[in-house]
């Protein structure tokens, strides 16, 4: 006789099962980082400890506001949470050396991007002052 937890048991969708262990592989990390336990977290968040270790299992979902809370705890933007960790290429790279390169690398294109307009106005102001066409 089948046990009334299977029958009960929703099939999920591989691509909801695959975020749902992102998120919990992020709140473990986030948790981790700061040595906070399940019961610490739970606390700050205003979860019981029972339904964080569901999430942290990848059991249960979670409300957006739940990310919210999440996200307010450990200082960072909610996407994070459902951010896939990337694979390190090397054992010595940090993925603070990635966000450092990522963000060197839009103020440059940023920094591009307006040098050029600022450019374009100069040639476009000589252009007026001297008639030319």
């Amino acid at each position: 006789m089948p046990r009334l937890k299977t029958i009960l048991a929703k099939s999920i969708d591989p691509d909801e099962q695959a975020l749902r262990d992102i998120l919990k592989a992020n709140i473990k990390k986030y948790r981790h980082r700061r040595n906070w336990s399940q019961f610490t977290l739970a606390a700050k968040i205003d979860i019981s400890t029972n339904f964080l270790a569901d999430i942290e299992a990848g059991n249960t979902w979670v409300s957006s506001q739940t990310l919210i809370k999440f996200a307010k705890a450990f200082e960072i933007e909610v996407y994070e949470l459902l951010k896939p960790e990337k694979e390190a290429v090397h054992s010595d790279h940090s993925p603070e050396m990635d966000d450092a390169k990522t963000l060197v690398k839009r103020f440059s294109q940023d920094l591009t991007v307006v040098v050029q307009e600022n450019i374009e106005k100069a040639v476009d102001y000589v252009k007026k002052q001297y008639e030319i066409l």
